[in-house]
């Protein structure tokens, strides 16, 4: 841990809960946030929260969490407080792409599985996450929608559709709590380079598969890490209801 995890940073004396923290952009968030002084709940389905957790230390605890189940989530936010004392930051990050095709074949039940994920476990999130921090006066939240949800991507149908859904619940949430203290933001990574992409054969995208973005290169985990902890910071006081690109440019091409 740096210096800023012992006293200062930009998170000093926050406390955040982490969705999908087992790898990507949670994970490195995760690191990412604790290196700023917060205390972190690395929450993931995967397993690899522990791996995560036990990296940053003594500030930081595991939950095996399926955001799409109210009891997981509920329990995630409980973790929360009764570990830390309280809820300052949420990112409700972790989600997957499901299957690739055209609407007419993609299968009934996995779209149902990726707006349960995407879209239902960022409600979950924001609905008891919220409650935590209105009782320690107020807080932030940043949702991870993605570029597909802002302008769709070919193939994506579900995904696309539960991130746009991401956008707006983000945006309502936003004005809901916009008087009582809490701030929601999300960001938008364009095509990044994470386990959905490749990443979890390699750590750095081959040098041959260059996605179309006007920067000309995959973003990575870190860049989007340091996205949320902008919002997650006092830095971003006077930001909400936002959607924010972080995709090298795709969207506005």
């Amino acid at each position: 841990m740096n210096e800023a995890s012992k006293g200062g940073g930009r998170l000093a004396g926050k406390v955040a809960v982490i969705t999908g923290a087992g790898s990507g952009i949670g994970r490195a968030s995760a690191v990412l946030f604790a290196s700023e002084g917060a205390r972190v709940v690395c929450a993931d389905i995967s397993g690899q929260e522990d791996k995560t957790a036990a990296e940053i230390g003594e500030n930081a605890v595991s939950v095996h969490v399926d955001v799409s189940n109210s009891g997981d989530v509920q329990r995630m936010i409980r973790t929360a407080v009764t570990s830390f004392g309280r809820l300052d930051v949420l990112f409700n990050n972790a989600g997957f792409s499901g299957q690739r095709g055209p609407i007419t074949e993609i299968d009934e039940a996995n779209f149902d599985s990726v707006v349960a994920v995407n879209l239902k476990g960022v409600f979950l999130g924001m609905k008891y996450g919220i409650a935590a921090m209105l009782a320690g006066g107020g807080g932030s939240v940043i949702n991870t929608a993605s570029a597909s949800g802002l302008v769709g991507w070919k193939g994506l149908a579900a995904y696309s559709a539960s991130k746009g859904g991401v956008v707006q619940i983000t945006k309502a949430a936003a004005l809901d709590f916009a008087k009582k203290g809490v701030r929601v933001n999300a960001i938008c990574p364009g095509m990044a380079w994470t386990g959905l992409a490749g990443a979890s054969e390699s750590p750095t995208p081959p040098a041959d598969l260059i996605p179309p973005q006007p920067l000309n290169r995959w973003g990575m985990p870190e860049e989007l890490a340091a996205a949320a902890l902008f919002l997650a910071s006092d830095e971003s006081s006077f930001i909400t209801g936002t959607a924010i690109p972080v995709d090298g440019g795709y969207v506005a091409r």
